[in-house]
């Protein structure tokens, strides 16, 4: 068991350092061909940043853990919306920009809602995985024609994570460099913790959905947390959006195309994982429409909301004792005050934005009586 810690340590350094290198050397590519770094944190970084999910599932998948494999990809999500989204914006509130309410994340609940349709019959097969991959593709392009599209006529910003340029031959070398480190990775975290899970008699799901997902994860952190740093906050809104779009439509697509036999979905995970990982993409739906900013406080319900579920996947998965009364105050207790919460602060910011487009509108309506009153009286004689 020393020996599987020592591998999902290794495991995750060299995931860290391989996710690191496929960042700078994307971001300094799409720098180079003038696309904005919204679009940059939508398309290139989360791709890049969910690279290590691709490598671990690809492994797990042909070493004959499916449970792990979609563990991972939903885990990841999740920890992406609840934790990190959720953490970065406790250092710094977010601004979002319209084209991510208006476009990307209404395409990430559509592709998740998608996920689960998809996966209810305990499968996710060849054409499941065509449909997953076809709505990624849909979605990069259309990222690609509309960031292009409104940076047109905008000054060229050098992308936040690449405050260093480097050049062009080395942001190949990083590329490449980077897929070794991932692949060699994935292949230790995967080994790992599937001994961790064997010896303590944990479900491998539950190791993909905690262990493996943080793991995975963590290029998403730090790319969010730097690009907030430095004041590349729609950058960090667009990562996390992005990387779960990648994370359905590619780490999970991909495979069910390329292994005849798709991926079998536990009922485990349809009965709570995979509709918890589809209520926290609708919940930012509303924090996105309500000012287009995700507050401090909005983060820090999002990170106690991570902690409860990852307390409540231990407690079940040991069969604990204190499971039936976590379960107890979370149900009746803590998920009501939670909802009431989330639905007065929605109104309450509703509110303020009428008001504030009341206001505006009646301080427009004197400017332009005056000018009617201008333009009607007669000429001076």
């Amino acid at each position: 068991m020393l020996l599987d810690i020592v591998f999902i340590i290794a495991g995750l350094v060299l995931l860290i350092g391989g996710g690191e290198a496929l960042v700078r050397g994307a971001s300094t590519l799409a720098a180079k061909v003038g696309i904005s770094p919204l679009v940059i944190g939508l398309v290139v970084v989360s791709a890049a940043t969910s690279a290590p999910e691709l490598a671990v599932t690809l492994d797990a998948v042909v070493r004959g853990e499916p449970d792990l494999a979609l563990g991972n990809v939903v885990g990841s999500n999740i920890v992406n919306v609840l934790f990190i989204l959720g953490l970065s914006a406790i250092v710094m509130p977010l601004v979002i920009k319209r084209q991510l309410v208006r476009f990307d994340i209404p395409v990430m609940v559509g592709i998740s809602v998608l996920l689960v349709a998809v996966s209810l019959d305990g499968v996710i097969g060849l054409l499941d995985g065509v449909l997953l991959l076809a709505g990624l593709g849909v979605h990069t392009v259309l990222s690609i024609v509309i960031g292009r599209r409104e940076s047109a006529a905008a000054e060229p910003v050098e992308p936040a994570l690449n405050s260093k340029p480097v050049p062009l031959w080395l942001a190949l070398l990083l590329l490449a460099a980077g897929i070794g480190l991932l692949v060699f990775g994935a292949r230790l975290l995967v080994d790992g913790a599937v001994g961790i899970a064997t010896a303590l008699g944990i479900s491998s799901l539950v190791i993909g959905l905690t262990v493996v997902a943080i793991g995975t994860s963590l290029p998403e952190l730090a790319t969010s947390i730097i690009a907030v740093r430095r004041g590349e906050r729609d950058m960090a809104v667009g990562n996390i959006v992005g990387s779960n779009i990648f994370n359905i439509g590619m780490v999970l697509g991909l495979p069910a195309i390329l292994f005849g036999e798709g991926i079998p979905v536990p009922p485990a995970a349809i009965a709570l994982d995979l509709p918890l990982m589809l209520v926290t993409a609708v919940a930012l739906v509303p924090i996105a429409f309500t000012g287009f900013v995700i507050a401090r406080w909005e983060g820090a319900l999002f990170v106690l909301l991570y902690v409860a579920y990852t307390v409540y996947l231990v407690l079940a998965s040991t069969a604990h004792d204190a499971l039936e009364g976590f379960t107890d105050v979370m149900l009746w207790f803590v998920l009501p005050l939670l909802a009431s919460t989330l639905i007065a602060a929605t109104a309450y910011e509703v509110g303020v934005l009428r008001g504030r487009r009341a206001a505006a509108a009646e301080k427009a309506l004197p400017q332009t009586a005056t000018a009617d009153d201008a333009s009607s009286a007669p000429p001076a004689a």
